[in-house]
């Protein structure tokens, strides 16, 4: 390989070879030295002459380019390397630099370097072949930057496309957060020379350190420093005007307080500049830099320009999480203060605001303590996302608390909420979940109002989504007249858990509905056991994908301690004509008997108490009532409650020998230990007493 005397490359020499130049005397004349770089292989075999010019002996170079960054101050280093990849990529044949050396004796000198890239067929460089040489003559020996020559117009385009990008990626800034790892990011300010980074917001008179970068470079005792101390970011606040720091000897006669520990990160000049949004000064950014002097007047109107675009990101990302906090703030003082503990279950619960909006929701959870070892469970979600939806929200919360204490059955509450709903004359509506579980007997019923389906996990992890058969949203059930509720009921074993949540935890836009609870599911049945973490993953789906709908969850896990061993109350409405209601009231009265210890009676209960309901469902043009009870005193007794709406009390009759009706006071009348007739009002109760055997207390 040779070159002509203008730098330009000539074939013949192997790749690997000791560069040689024909006119070598020539060459070392002029301090210039040839190079071969071998792209493959990483490998760059230098002269004695371009030696000389890097000032670097033959012994420490082991023809590695990187090693030359012992020579090539890293500033210098990062735009000759971004002029070198900018040639290899948009398929140059030759390119050319100025760039700074730092000598043995630590002062610079300025050095110019051209460069032949060999391509292959298929366009890809595989080797540089080029020259290296001394420009001080060239250029004088003044160590600012030199006129700008075609590299240098490579460089302030480099540079204003690096403040560019930076000033897109601010845009999506959401944040404060957001806006400094913007800054710190490697590919951010760092190209633009800065060493190091800091950036200090104001507040009441101080100025609170927010970023430093890179780790180690912190100044102790400048976390929160006040407006007037001798401080360039306390002058840059006062002045309103940049502070360009341009020599180290400036630095140290300037900021004396600050410079021995400016001095350990061998900063050699910084740029201060103050964030100024509407006619204020809301922060201020720090640039330090190291090996280098000066900052031209091209590169102080990018600095202001950059400052001007940061203070907006800013002052933006100050003001959406005031506005997020005060709604958020508003949420939770709308949500239980604290989940109390119920004996028999382990609870956890969450709520997550909407990531990419502003405005509170309306989502909720509710844990209600009720007698007899009850608990009541509500998830809902009120249309809209604003104030008013917070605040019907917070209303409808504690009048279905109230219904739930009152002792109303659960599709009573369902009713009694949708109609007081549409009675604020409000256009908004709400959907709900309320789920009364029976904490001794396991047994859960569900109301639903438009809301999606609860979750169980079962003890071995798995989970399944519960089909519950359900109503209208709450308001317009009352709007149509259409207050009937079934009610769902399920049996929880000790261990398992239930998992109510709203549509903003699985429902993403474009996805279906069915998907997300398959996906909810199976993060579930793929968690943790334990109830927090668990509930802190399935929430995790909602902070990792962001969205414009908050969510609410609520887990619930029964277990046998500490759950409540004597007692119990469960209630279920059966309409007529219905007989999966009717099933349904069999299934609770065949698991409450059982759970509450009714032992060889069990049988007994549950014929009495089918043949109760069925005589109220066909004697009268009504809905019947169920309640199941344990009363505890002198003996321990089991009680059942039929309601129905006639006023008309049953007769006994004679079935005779081949009736098949007749028979049922009969039989309630033998096998019950006692029963009666209840007048209530428009209607009626009877009911029945069994005495049941005392349990022993499970451990």
């Amino acid at each position: 390989m040779e070159h002509d005397p203008a730098g330009h490359c000539r074939r013949g020499q192997q790749a690997g070879e000791p560069p040689s130049c024909f006119l070598a005397l020539y060459g070392a004349a002029l301090r210039m030295g040839c190079f071969d770089w071998d792209l493959d292989a990483g490998l760059m075999v230098m002269d004695a002459t371009a030696h000389e010019v890097f000032d670097v002996r033959p012994d420490e170079y082991d023809n590695r380019p990187e090693t030359l960054a012992l020579r090539v101050p890293t500033v210098e280093g990062h735009r000759l390397d971004a002029i070198v990849a900018h040639a290899l990529k948009d398929g140059s044949r030759t390119y050319g630099a100025y760039f700074r050396i730092r000598r043995r004796n630590g002062t610079l000198r300025w050095t110019h370097t051209h460069g032949c890239i060999e391509r292959d067929a298929t366009g890809r460089p595989h080797r540089i072949l080029g020259v290296v040489r001394d420009a001080t003559q060239e250029l004088g020996d003044s160590p600012a930057r030199p006129r700008r020559w075609a590299a240098d117009e490579a460089e302030l385009r480099r540079t204003t496309s690096i403040v560019q990008s930076t000033t897109a990626a601010l845009a999506h800034a959401r944040t404060v957060r957001d806006v400094i790892d913007v800054l710190k990011d490697t590919y951010g300010l760092a190209h633009l020379g800065a060493a190091n980074l800091v950036m200090g917001l104001v507040e009441a008179g101080r100025i609170r350190l927010v970023a430093e970068g890179p780790a180690g470079s912190y100044v102790p005792g400048t976390r929160v420093t006040r407006v007037d101390e001798a401080y360039p970011m306390s002058e840059v606040v006062r002045t309103l005007a940049p502070r360009y720091i341009e020599t180290a000897e400036d630095f140290a006669e300037s900021y004396p307080l600050l410079w021995p520990h400016i001095d350990e990160l061998g900063i050699t000049a910084a740029a201060y500049l103050p964030l100024i949004a509407q006619g204020r000064v809301i922060g201020v950014l720090g640039l330090l830099y190291q090996e280098k002097t000066g900052f031209e007047e091209d590169e102080r109107n990018l600095l202001v320009a950059l400052s001007s675009s940061i203070a907006q990101s800013l002052q933006r990302a100050m003001f959406y999480e005031q506005e997020k906090d005060l709604a958020q703030g508003l949420q939770q003082a709308m949500l239980p203060r604290s989940i109390p503990g119920v004996p028999g279950a382990e609870i956890a619960v969450r709520y997550r605001s909407a990531a990419l909006g502003r405005d509170i929701g309306g989502d909720w959870y509710d844990v209600i303590p009720l007698p007899g070892g009850r608990l009541g469970a509500v998830i809902g979600d009120v249309q809209g996302h604003d104030t008013h939806a917070a605040a019907v929200m917070g209303q409808l919360r504690i009048v279905l608390r109230a219904y739930a204490a009152e002792g109303h059955t659960p599709a009573t509450v369902m009713a009694r909420a949708s109609g007081f709903l549409h009675e604020l004359d409000t256009e908004r509506f709400a959907t709900c979940l309320y789920a009364e579980a029976d904490l001794s007997t396991g047994v859960v019923q569900f109301v639903r109002a438009g809301h999606i389906d609860p979750l169980v996990q079962l003890t071995d992890g798995s989970c399944r989504r519960v089909p519950v058969d359900g109503g209208l949203p709450l308001g317009l059930s009352a709007e149509f007249g259409r207050l009937d509720y079934p009610v769902t009921t399920l049996e929880l074993d000790p261990g398992q858990t239930l998992l109510l949540c709203t549509d903003g935890l699985v429902e993403e836009p474009g996805a279906d509905l069915d998907d997300g609870m398959r996906v909810l599911a199976q993060l579930a049945a793929t968690g943790p056991r334990d109830l927090q973490q668990l509930a802190d993953r399935l929430c995790g789906v909602v902070d990792g994908r962001g969205g414009d709908d908050d969510a609410a969850l609520l887990l619930m896990r029964r277990r046998m301690i500490d759950a409540p061993q004597s007692g119990g109350r469960l209630q279920q409405h059966v309409a007529p004509s219905d007989p999966e209601a009717l099933a349904e009231a069999r299934h609770m009265i065949r698991a409450a008997v059982r759970a509450w210890g009714a032992g060889e009676r069990a049988d007994e209960i549950e014929l009495v108490a089918d043949e109760v309901i069925t005589n109220a469902l066909m004697h009268t043009d009504g809905s019947a009532i169920v309640t199941l009870r344990v009363l505890t005193g002198a003996d321990r007794r089991l009680r059942v409650d039929v309601e129905d709406s006639s006023s008309a009390l049953p007769r006994r009759r004679d079935a005779g020998e081949s009736g098949v009706s007749g028979r049922g006071l009969l039989l309630v009348d033998r096998l019950a230990d006692v029963w009666g007739v209840d007048a209530r009002g428009s209607g009626k109760c009877v009911w029945c007493e069994f005495v049941v055997p005392v349990r022993n207390p499970r451990s």
